[in-house]
């Protein structure tokens, strides 16, 4: 097993080095040119037409706000807690910059996304409405490159159970037993129940679920990370400064904290960026091919606001909060704070006993939600590789494995996973790509109307 925990590790270091992060970088930047900067110029109206699609009759399984509020509880997870710590806690309060230049020319990526799983989209026997990066390799880029719609399928079949399911299980058990002292088993039965009691009811129980749930557990993170950013109000300015700054230049030695190069802030900040908000790994349009719309743009802009929402605005906060205390710069045992720990520590340092509570629960939230959202990406993976026979074994399959999550020690399941994530990127990227001229003349035609 270690020799086969190191061979992935290598594989790891390569699929997210320096040419995946340019490349996913550069996919967001291109289509932000050649969209004219629209997913910045429209985002107001991104948000009137979120709004007014929390109900539809056009075609489709969900309404447009609830495709997003799935795409968002998948995103919205431990990367806004922990990633966002892990990434300041290893590059420096300069990754936050990073992550947010991510997530500007990530807006682009996942509007890209959305119009082609949209306009490519399928349906099949049983009435649901299929899409994302493999129905949009096989419908708009031909039979040449089916391969590609496979690799990303089986990819993210496997992908799945990692990231959006036994490591969720297992940070909601973790962070319970660490403050209510609640046994992991407990956790993982309590965890097993809730998500059948959601995910076998497919994909329109784990709408309407996630469009209450997402924006409940959301206002209550970023009231509680305003209300410490109140207290901490005057670093707030120096702060940012110092973010901005050391992007560029790097972080000296202080505290706790080791230091880190400029090319470490880089580094993690895009990383745990594009883990947060997922633009660019493929997940979410398939969320959002479900979407009832008879418009591929107005979903589309729908689905940027997702990466708005979830770096912009939720990552920032994290990261605020964490800077502004002075946290990063705490250590235990000469070791520096990192993850969730961080985080915490930054939460109780305005709100004491109060800050932990509120970041553990958080937590918990955002994790289960996670493993909601993520059962629809693997569910439709699985249904693009073996038909619709492979639904119910792939739902039973994914209840069992929560509580296995919840107890087990998963670092190699996390490293596996974090590969297999980025395996997704390139197909989607490629696929990005190819079609960008597709996505550039929808734009341009509906745009020659009213939003």
């Amino acid at each position: 097993m270690e020799a086969i925990s190191g061979i992935i590790s290598q594989v790891n270091g390569v699929v997210w080095g320096p040419l995946m992060l340019v490349l996913i970088l550069g996919t967001g930047l291109f289509l932000m040119i050649g969209l004219k900067f629209m997913p910045l110029i429209q985002l107001k109206s991104g948000f009137k037409l979120l709004w007014r699609g929390r109900s539809s009759d056009k075609e489709g399984e969900i309404t447009p706000f609830n495709a997003l509020m799935t795409s968002l509880s998948a995103t919205v997870g431990t990367g806004n807690i922990a990633g966002v710590a892990t990434a300041i806690a290893i590059g420096g309060p300069g990754a936050l910059f990073w992550m947010w230049l991510t997530a500007l020319v990530g807006m682009a990526t996942k509007y890209a996304e959305a119009v082609c799983a949209v306009h490519y989209r399928e349906v099949d026997e049983a009435g649901n409405y299929l899409g994302g990066p493999m129905y949009y390799i096989k419908n708009g880029l031909g039979k040449k490159w089916l391969w590609l719609g496979t690799a990303f399928a089986l990819f993210g079949f496997l992908a799945a159970f990692g990231i959006g399911n036994t490591v969720q299980a297992n940070s909601v058990a973790d962070v319970l037993f660490e403050n209510f002292s609640i046994p992991e088993w407990v956790t993982g039965l309590v965890l097993l129940v809730l998500t059948a009691a959601v995910v076998l009811g497919g994909l329109k129980r784990i709408a309407t679920v996630a469009g209450k749930l997402v924006p409940f557990m959301a206002v209550l993170y970023v009231l509680a990370g305003i209300l410490v950013l109140i207290i901490n109000y005057a670093e707030i300015p120096s702060a940012i400064a110092f973010i901005v700054e050391t992007a560029f230049t790097g972080t000296a030695a202080q505290g706790g904290f080791a230091g880190a190069a400029v090319w470490a802030a880089i580094r993690f900040g895009v990383a745990r960026g594009i883990f947060s908000n997922e633009a660019g790994l493929g997940s979410a349009p398939i969320a959002h091919a479900a979407a009832k719309t008879n418009s591929p743009v107005k979903q589309g802009m729908v689905a940027m606001l997702g990466t708005f929402l979830d770096t912009l605005i939720l990552c920032t906060i994290t990261g605020l909060v964490i800077v502004t205390s002075g946290a990063w710069t705490y250590s235990v045992g000469g070791d520096a704070l990192s993850g969730a720990a961080l985080t915490s520590a930054a939460f109780s340092s305005a709100l004491s006993g109060a800050g932990g509570i509120i970041v553990s629960i958080s937590l918990a939230l955002f994790a289960y939600t996670t493993i909601l959202g993520w059962s629809v990406y693997g569910e439709r993976c699985v249904e693009y590789l073996f038909g619709l026979k492979g639904v119910l074994p792939f739902r039973i399959l994914w209840i069992l494995a929560v509580p296995l999550g919840a107890m087990a020690e998963l670092d190699f399941i996390w490293l596996l996973a974090d590969t297999l994530n980025a395996m997704m990127a390139l197909p989607n990227l490629i696929a990005l790509i190819l079609l960008s001229p597709v996505v550039f003349k929808l734009t341009k035609d509906f745009f020659g109307e009213k939003v």
